[in-house]
């Protein structure tokens, strides 16, 4: 469904963020990035939703392909029409907004009044929370409904593909897994999903397939439940291996030490 290809992103003609990037989003499936602060995960979803331009970026190399076309020039507006929907870090909800008019705002470039209302009953569906605030300012939710309302805003498009950008985000851990089991419910229901996270376990506890992105890079990658088993991704994401000053070390760090230690031993 969705296909990036030794992607280059450069910030302000300058900074290379992307180098080389090459991952793939079967349809029907979760696919998990993931990555630490400054890894390229929030970089890569500018690039598929098309908002490089507003933060000074542009792709400098490579493509990126979404059923068949390639969108890598498009505006953000076309793309979001074409079936691709981001829910940004931060969850960037209307503060001053109630909740339906936040949700009403999701569904602007819906014509359709029964497909609004369709869209709407179904976010009610998936997050009874919203349902039971639905008159409530945005600004006074918890972190929670907020980022509830992010994702149901982004749903009132009825997207084919979801790009949930750190939804785990400053949310305490009963929370994390009523984001988790929505995000199973949205991909059951026929949305393809990119989760991108830094909490790796809530993240390939869900996903199809994982890819483990460093300074841009892809590292690591594989099936989830292999990912979720490997004992670098373990070390590195549990924070169970440090060097000797106790600092914890990069992804690749991790693994170039372990292949020293066997070939010491």
């Amino acid at each position: 469904m969705l296909e990036i290809a030794n992607l280059e992103v450069v910030y302000n003609e300058v900074i290379l963020v992307l180098r080389g990037l090459s991952i793939q989003v079967p349809d029907g499936k979760i696919v998990a990035l993931l990555g630490a602060n400054g890894a390229g995960k929030t970089t890569t979803a500018r690039a598929v939703s098309g908002l490089l331009g507003v933060h000074e970026g542009k792709i400098s190399k490579g493509s990126i392909t979404y059923n068949g076309e390639d969108i890598s020039s498009r505006e953000a507006a076309k793309i979001v029409r074409g079936g691709i929907t981001q829910v940004l870090e931060g969850r960037r909800t209307f503060s001053e907004l109630t909740v339906d008019e936040n949700l009403m705002c999701g569904a602007f470039t819906v014509r359709d009044k029964g497909a609004r209302q369709a869209s709407y009953e179904r976010v009610m569906d998936l997050f009874p929370r919203l349902k039971e605030r639905h008159t409530q300012v945005a600004g006074y939710l918890s972190g929670g409904e907020q980022q509830m309302l992010a994702m149901g805003r982004a749903l009132m498009t009825e997207p084919e593909f979801l790009i949930l950008d750190e939804p785990s985000l400053g949310l305490a851990p009963k929370l994390v897994e009523q984001i988790r089991d929505i995000v199973v419910d949205i991909n059951a229901q026929g949305t393809s999903v990119l989760l991108i996270e830094q909490n790796a376990i809530m993240a390939l506890s869900v996903a199809d397939h994982g890819y483990v992105l460093e300074t841009g890079r892809v590292v690591m990658e594989g099936e989830a439940k292999s990912l979720l088993a490997d004992d670098d991704v373990k070390e590195f994401y549990l924070g169970l291996h440090t060097d000797d000053d106790g600092d914890r070390k990069s992804f690749r760090d991790v693994k170039h030490y372990k292949r020293r230690k066997k070939w010491a031993s």
